[in-house]
């Protein structure tokens, strides 16, 4: 079977024809060079607006490479035609295996994007001999056709949430679709501003957000904002993770004041070596936190009481009725400001505030989290750290959108990874 046979089935190229394809020796490897050839009385499409247009003149042979056969590098040889367009004035012709001066086939870009998603984008330049630029367009040449052919219809659930990608507090805003059987990233941007989340709506999704049903979000109140103006017809769910997470926080200062305290009056330094016996729930505690927590439950310590007021608060999760949730959380609150506990009390003053949302967890079922915006968090974080960071956002934009965005491919005559 000849290279030119092969060629023809895996790369066809309608306007042209594949006029020799020769292996030759360049400094100390083989490549094999396929020259192109315009048919015959076919006119050139202007790059410009893509329409026939006479020809001017011709350019130099330019090379531009294919995917790699047998491990041997494969180029594709042609001379550029200029076109004399009536509307865009002289340009260069368009082809169909590239675009613009790039010099790489769309096939390879493809190919090399594919592997960027499973190596960093430096190994995936060592391997195949090429530039980290030369991954880094492939990448976006990949993203850019991806994020136009997606299909956005049918995004019932979201999870809006931010991640921490660069030093001095620099943060991303990610939007998510977290349906079931369809997770992946939707939106960008930067900051965690209210401008940051009201682009994805105005800009991605649009009239879809009428079909939106829930929405997942933290307590950070520019996100709060946002979806109360732009999807008010939506469930909108404050998540168990990040109400959680207030009450860690509320015993972690409570256990470093009191253990502060206790040093300075001279106690013994019970909380010592404590703080993850107080934060862990019962079920992955080790065997020595075990005992340690026995050992504090003998005494009264304020660590002690916010601990076993959040332990307590765990069974509202168990509700089914949303009357009983209800009375249990003022119940709850009611006790917690009679604590004394000032970070517990800030806890329970902010359940108080947000209690619709709160209760909006009972409206959807328990069945919308932020479980799997939190698994898609940290391969976004994955992602960055396995760069060891980008110095812009727009290549961090890239990357993230590669890796969790599940963008569709074009269909090609065979998938190398």
């Amino acid at each position: 079977m000849h290279l030119k046979t092969i060629l023809n089935r895996v790369e066809p190229i309608k306007p042209f024809v594949y006029e020799d394809v020769r292996m030759r020796k360049q400094v100390d490897q083989l490549v094999i060079e396929a020259t192109i050839a315009a048919r015959r009385n076919g006119r050139a499409r202007c790059s410009g607006c893509g329409c026939r247009a006479p020809g001017y003149d011709r350019l130099p042979p330019r090379r531009f490479e294919f995917v790699p056969l047998w491990g041997i590098a494969v180029y594709f040889v042609y001379a550029l035609r200029r076109v004399n367009c009536p509307v865009c004035g002289v340009r260069v012709e368009s082809v169909p295996w590239a675009e613009g001066k790039c010099q790489h086939t769309r096939t390879y870009q493809w190919f090399l994007s594919r592997w960027a998603r499973r190596l960093s984008w430096e190994e995936t330049a060592r391997v195949f001999h090429t530039t980290w630029e030369h991954v880094r367009n492939a990448v976006r040449h990949a993203v850019f056709w991806g994020v136009v052919h997606r299909d956005m219809r049918g995004i019932t659930a979201i999870g809006v949430d931010e991640i921490a990608w660069r030093k001095g507090h620099k943060y991303l805003t990610l939007v998510y679709q977290i349906d079931a059987g369809a997770k992946r990233l939707l939106w960008v941007a930067r900051e965690r501003t209210e401008k940051s989340l009201e682009r994805f709506f105005d800009l991605v999704l649009g009239p879809a957000v009428k079909s939106l049903r829930f929405v997942c979000s933290d307590l950070w109140q520019p996100y709060l904002n946002v979806i109360a103006r732009k999807a008010p017809r939506a469930v909108h769910i404050l998540d168990r993770f990040h109400i959680m997470s207030l009450f860690n926080k509320a015993i972690d200062q409570i256990r470093a004041d009191e253990a502060r305290r206790m040093k300075q009056d001279g106690y013994e330094p019970l909380l010592k070596h404590s703080r993850w016996c107080l934060l862990k729930r019962p079920e992955n505690r080790t065997h020595q936190q075990t005992v340690k927590i026995r050992e504090l439950l003998q005494y009264n310590l304020q660590s002690v009481r916010a601990h076993l007021q959040r332990e307590d608060f765990q069974r509202f999760w168990n509700y089914t009725s949303l009357g009983w949730a209800e009375k249990f959380l003022h119940e709850w609150c009611h006790r917690a400001l009679r604590s004394r506990l000032e970070p517990l009390k800030k806890v329970a003053r902010t359940l108080r505030k947000n209690q619709t949302l709160l209760m909006n967890w009972f409206r959807a079922g328990g069945t919308i989290s932020a479980g799997t915006v939190e698994g898609l968090n940290n391969k976004a974080k994955l992602t960055i750290r396995k760069a060891y960071g980008f110095r812009n956002f727009e290549t961090a934009e890239l990357a993230l959108y590669h890796q969790l965005g599940n963008l569709p491919e074009p269909k090609f005559t065979h998938e190398f990874c």
